[in-house]
Formats: C-alpha cells, sequence, structure tokens
C-alpha cells in the first residue's frame, strides 16, 4: 500500500480545526497510549511492524500546512523512527516550521508508547493504529507460537479510514441553543518547565462495574459521579455558586455509521452545583446518569454536529485569511475551556486475539492537559484510571481513589517522579 492511494492534500476535518491554532508548549494536544507487554520491547522488531501497521494507516503518514484560509494535511513518504523514550509524557509533537510525521511510537522495557497530535485522530483512530502495531509486533516477535492468528477485525477500505465523517453526516437541522455559563475552575500551583503529572490507578473492571451495578449505573458515570465528589471536597466555600462542569468526550461512532481514523468525535458537558455541605455518590450518581440519559441521544448528537458545522459553511468563515482566523480560534478556544472544570473520557474495553493474552499486561491512556483530566480503559480485567494534571496540588486524586477503596475496590497506583517530593 502507498501515499498514493490517498488525496494528496486533504482538509482538516471539524473537530480537528481547533488545535493547531491553539497548540502551546503547555497546551500540546498530543495524547498517548501505551500497551505493557510481558517481555522487554525489541526496537528492530517494533520498529519493523510500525512501518507494516503505517501500510493499514496510510492517512496517518500526512504532514500538517497551512494554507490561505485553513491548515491542511499533506502526504508525504516520511518514515517513523523508533527510539527509546527520553523525554516526559505529551510534549509536543507539531511543530509550525518543521516538516514532522504527526505521531511518535517509542519504547520503555516492555512497555511501547504511541504518542499523537490530536489534529490527526482521535482516542479511537489511535488505539486501533496502537492495536494494529502491537499486533504485528507480537506476531513478528514471537512468529511459532502465533502463526496461526487471523488479521484484526479491522475491514474497513483506506478510503474509509482517510473519510472526513463530520461533512458526511452533517445535515442543517435546528442547533442546540443553550445557556453557557463559566464553570469552577482549578487554581492551583502549576508545575515547572509545562510538566505534567500522571497519576494512574489499576484495579479490577469487574470490581468496579459491580460496585457501579450496586448503585444503579454505568461503570462511566459511577466514576464521573466519584470525579465530582473528588473535586467538591477541595471547593471553597466561596466558589460553590458556580457548576463543577466536566466535559466527556463522546465517540461518534456510536451513533453513524462511520469507520474513519481520523477525528469523529463530540464533547457534552455535564454539570453539577454543590451547596456548604461535601456530596455524596448517593445524591450525585442520579444527577450525573439524568444528564448522560439526555445528552446521548442521537437527535442531540447530531444537533452539535450541526452547531459546530454551522460555524464552517459560513462564508465569512470560509473566506477569512487564517492569519486572521488563528488568533480568533485561539480566543474561542481560551472561552469554551473556561466552561469546564475537568474532563474525563473512557476509551472502554480493549479487544485483542485471545492467543495474545499471555504476551499483554495491560492498556493505558492519558492526556496533556492544561486542567485535571482522567482517561479510562480497560483490558482483560484490568481497569486502568489515569490522571493528568499540570498542578502540583494532588488533593483530587487522592479524593478520587479514596472514594474507590471505600467501596472496597483495591487499587494499585503509579505516579511519575516530577521532584524530589515525589520521592
Amino acid at each position: 500500500m502507498t501515499v498514493n492511494q490517498i488525496p494528496e492534500w486533504s482538509r482538516l476535518e471539524n473537530a480537528a480545526k481547533i488545535f493547531p491554532p491553539s497548540t502551546s508548549k503547555r497546551d500540546t494536544k498530543v495524547f498517548r497510549f501505551s500497551c505493557q507487554l510481558t517481555k522487554k520491547i525489541e526496537p528492530e522488531i517494533l520498529q519493523m511492524a510500525t512501518e507494516e501497521a503505517l501500510q493499514d494507516f496510510p492517512f496517518y503518514r500526512s504532514i500538517l500546512k497551512q494554507g490561505l484560509f485553513w491548515y491542511y494535511f499533506e502526504a508525504s513518504e516520511l518514515k517513523p523512527k523508533i527510539h527509546e523514550e527520553n523525554m516526559p509524557p505529551c510534549v509536543e509533537i507539531y511543530h509550525q516550521n518543521k516538516k514532522g510525521l504527526l505521531f511518535e511510537v517509542t519504547y520503555y522495557h516492555t512497555r511501547i508508547n504511541l504518542e499523537i497530535f490530536h489534529a490527526l485522530t482521535d482516542g479511537t483512530g489511535a488505539l486501533q493504529f496502537l492495536q494494529t502495531i502491537i499486533y504485528y509486533y507480537l506476531k513478528r516477535r514471537y512468529p511459532e507460537q502465533l502463526n496461526q492468528v487471523p488479521t484484526l477485525d479491522y475491514d474497513a477500505s483506506t478510503t474509509q479510514k482517510a473519510e472526513d465523517s463530520f461533512l458526511k453526516y452533517y445535515q442543517p437541522i435546528q442547533s442546540v441553543k443553550e445557556k453557557s455559563s463559566p464553570a469552577y475552575q482549578l487554581r492551583y500551583t502549576q508545575l515547572p518547565e509545562a510538566r505534567l503529572r500522571v497519576i494512574e490507578g489499576i484495579c479490577s473492571a469487574k470490581g468496579v462495574l459491580k460496585v457501579a451495578h450496586q448503585y444503579d449505573t454505568t461503570l462511566t458515570v459511577y466514576l464521573t459521579a466519584a470525579f465530582f465528589c473528588a473535586i467538591a471536597k477541595e471547593m471553597p466555600l466561596k466558589e460553590r455558586k458556580k457548576p463543577v462542569t466536566i466535559a466527556v468526550p463522546v465517540n461518534l461512532r456510536n451513533y453513524f455509521a462511520s469507520e474513519t481514523s481520523r477525528n469523529f468525535f463530540s464533547v457534552i458537558n455535564i454539570k453539577c452545583y454543590f451547596g456548604l455541605e461535601d456530596p455524596n455518590m448517593e445524591d450525585v450518581i442520579p444527577f450525573v446518569k439524568q444528564q448522560f440519559h439526555h445528552e446521548l441521544t442521537k437527535e442531540r448528537i447530531s444537533a452539535h454536529i450541526s452547531n459546530l458545522m454551522a460555524i464552517e459553511k459560513n462564508i465569512f468563515t470560509r473566506l477569512t485569511p487564517l492569519f486572521i482566523k488563528k488568533p480568533v480560534l485561539r480566543i474561542a478556544h481560551y472561552l469554551n475551556r473556561r466552561e469546564a472544570t475537568a474532563s474525563i473520557s473512557n476509551i472502554g474495553r480493549i479487544k485483542m486475539p485471545k492467543e495474545f493474552e499471555q504476551y499483554i499486561d495491560h492498556f493505558e491512556v492519558f492526556v496533556s492537559t492544561t486542567r485535571i483530566q482522567a482517561c479510562i480503559c480497560s483490558y482483560q480485567d484490568q481497569l486502568s484510571i489515569s490522571f493528568t494534571s499540570p498542578f502540583k496540588n494532588t488533593e483530587i486524586q487522592k479524593n478520587f481513589f479514596r472514594i474507590l477503596t471505600s467501596n472496597q475496590i483495591s487499587v494499585k497506583i503509579i505516579s511519575n517522579l516530577i521532584d524530589k517530593e515525589d520521592e
């Protein structure tokens, strides 16, 4: 498969347009998927596996360029260069004046990392790419044992993978008009050098699901409610008139028939108002559950897409030069960011061929952020809940995991070292 099978250039889809102009050293718009294997990584095999996987995802060989009116992707023949992890997580990948791929594959002992710039794809696309890399890596690493393993169940064509599904499913329907209000903002001391603190909790997926069912809700609602309670415990009394708002990315492939490996997601905002007393899970869960139920309908999701696409379709927006659009998009991004306190994203269950189970320990995912963000994924019975934060303060993360342990959920905590205090 060659780069000629994808267009020489293509526009950024709707959700991706905000990322290039709003990227900075502190807000890199990079996220990481990792797979922890049971044996030490063989770099040469990983290099070959990545190149092989890239043949299945030729669009990911694109580079990002600036046009007169918008950024655009241009096909390239660049090859990824695999290397040992030597930088903090989620540092900048996209550099405006540098021609380079928008993803990077690194390794450390038994772990394979895929870091990717959000303008190229969303969590679903990145996960499919990593799964494909892992598939080819393990097949090459253990040829005799895994010779008969069937191919991964991705039957999408190259054209389908490179499809702009926002454009395909846009319809000019009545938009969602809601009064927006600034959310409660976390004001903690930031870590030096634009670093991210990563705190990951690994626990039993079945154990968390059992507790969620005891509250008559889903795993996502249960963990979102725990996040709300963890934040509320740290709110100053004078700030409690403001809503705590958690942004939740939504995979639109669950609502529309799309096989795209590009961005195809929306975001819903879940709000809670807290009084003078600290909340409890019994009070918060029904409120969060009701909002998820209200927001996650195809009608509401379609209206959100219509909202976003209406701005892009506006003739004035289309004819405005990029050098004028860029500062406007930065301001819009800043104002939009003020509407959320934190974010939580559930990637869901990750599936690999059964024959791979003895070679894979667990997966994990986390993102760059200017606030606290939680990312969730599971493999087998290993549930990974990863918090990234630019702040020195870790009380919210501690509160969250204490809520889980108070429900008899055993949690193993892993964290990166930022300074001497962590040691």
